[in-house]
């Protein structure tokens, strides 16, 4: 194989892989995900014409086809193979991948196949050519309880068109859609918890947003870290950064989700405990604001406190969360960037702090539900907000327990005001100032 050759195709395989990880990541159920994610591989693979893709139904125990391409799937839902059956059954079964050079080698493969079954197969292929080589891939899960299935590209053109170098690239690229597989049962499990009591609807709510949430970073992930693992290819340096730098915002996102987790799961056992002291609520706003404005370009933010502004009683760490929270809010709604503005009043015996984005706005129908768990805002353009849906609920709760409140005003496409309060406690330090340091 020459240089150019060898070049060529690691362009193709690079390029499949970041195709199959954008459909992963951008189809929520399995019937519009495999036939996506099966025809992208024949597009990007140049050995592949046609192709199936069954999994294992454990009710029935047998092989269906979920996916196809350049068969009817009409005609091929009448197909049942069993473990050992057929080349999908054959894989399936020994759980190792298997190439298939000829046409002879194929028909051997194809021996052990029912009468039945052989007829839905030659009914349903539409170009009425036989294969003359074909690679078979086995669909391995690791989640228990979950079924694998198995992956056939063929070529109608020549013989010998699949080679080694092709079992271990698909071996790795079955690897992203039996992430899938295993995430889509998650989801089929929270819909049968969701019929049992009260007691269990966090358990099914939890399941849901990790195997929702998760998919993403973990398929971007899956991903880039599948391309540089590829021993045949070779990236520069830079092209290696951009990749590791890709792999490690996909790990803080995925922190961030088990942090809300862990906080939610704490807030509603009772067990969040608060630590009162002095606090300059506009100090910690200049120190959040500090940090976020170093990742993030697009947006400007100002600071507009009165200089008199008092000092409150509260947790400055749970205050500097709750600034966190609203500010990430901001903005992930605010996706074209702007101005962010956060301002403190003086009201009574309270103090109001707010946060202004200039971004893509709430419906009224979405701002009732605003604070409640794992609910997020639909966005109109269909960009993705990812995220937990628990950073606001995690707000009201602590700045209720300040005994605070929180509320949200927006208008759709003029952006979102997020506000709370904090009462102040102690009179004898209402009166003191922070000049110079409250306000910018």
């Amino acid at each position: 194989m020459g240089k150019d050759t060898q070049i060529t195709c690691q362009d193709q395989r690079l390029q499949t892989v970041f195709e199959i990880a954008r459909v992963l990541a951008t189809r929520d159920s399995l019937e519009d995900m495999l036939p996506d994610f099966l025809a992208c591989l024949i597009e990007t693979q140049e050995a592949a014409d046609t192709g199936l893709l069954s999994l294992y139904d454990p009710s029935e125990g047998v092989l269906k086809v979920k996916a196809a391409h350049g068969y009817d799937l009409r005609h091929l839902s009448r197909l049942r193979l069993a473990p050992g059956e057929s080349m999908s059954g054959g894989v399936y079964q020994s759980g190792r991948a298997q190439l298939y050079p000829t046409p002879e080698a194929i028909a051997q493969a194809m021996v052990s196949t029912s009468p039945t079954n052989r007829e839905a197969f030659e009914t349903a292929a539409t170009s009425g050519r036989q294969p003359l080589s074909a690679i078979c891939i086995p669909l391995v899960t690791r989640e228990v309880g979950v079924e694998g299935g198995a992956l056939v590209l063929e070529n109608l053109r020549q013989p010998h068109s699949f080679t080694e170098d092709d079992v271990t690239f698909l071996e790795h690229v079955a690897d992203h859609i039996t992430l899938s597989v295993e995430n889509a049962h998650l989801r089929e499990t929270l819909r049968t918890t969701q019929a049992l009591d009260e007691t269990n609807r966090f358990k099914g709510e939890l399941i849901s947003t990790l195997a929702h949430e998760m998919r993403t970073p973990l398929t971007s992930i899956k991903g880039y870290a599948t391309a540089l693992l590829m021993e045949e290819a070779a990236f520069s340096p830079e092209t290696q950064r951009e990749f590791l730098k890709f792999i490690d915002e996909e790990c803080d996102t995925l922190q961030d989700l088990i942090h809300d987790l862990l906080e939610s799961t704490i807030i509603d056992a009772g067990l969040m405990r608060l630590e009162f002291q002095p606090v300059l609520v506009a100090r910690l706003t200049k120190d959040v604001i500090h940090d976020m404005a170093l990742s993030g370009e697009k947006h400007r933010f100002l600071i507009d406190f009165p200089k008199d502004f008092p000092i409150v009683e509260a947790d400055p760490d749970r205050i500097t969360q709750v600034l966190r929270n609203l500010l990430d809010n901001a903005v992930k709604y605010s996706p074209q960037g702007g101005l962010i503005i956060v301002r403190g009043e003086l009201a009574g015996n309270e103090i109001t702090v707010s946060v202004a984005d200039q971004g893509i706005g709430i419906a009224p129908d979405d701002l009732n539900r605003l604070f409640d768990k794992f609910f997020r805002a639909n966005s109109r353009a269909g960009r993705r907000v990812v995220g937990s849906g628990l950073g606001l609920p995690i707000v009201r709760a602590i700045v209720e327990s300040h005994g605070g409140r929180v509320w949200a005003e927006s208008h759709v496409d003029q952006g979102t005001t997020l506000h709370f309060t904090l009462p102040i406690r102690n009179s004898e330090q209402d009166s003191v100032q922070i000049a110079g340091d409250a306000h910018e």
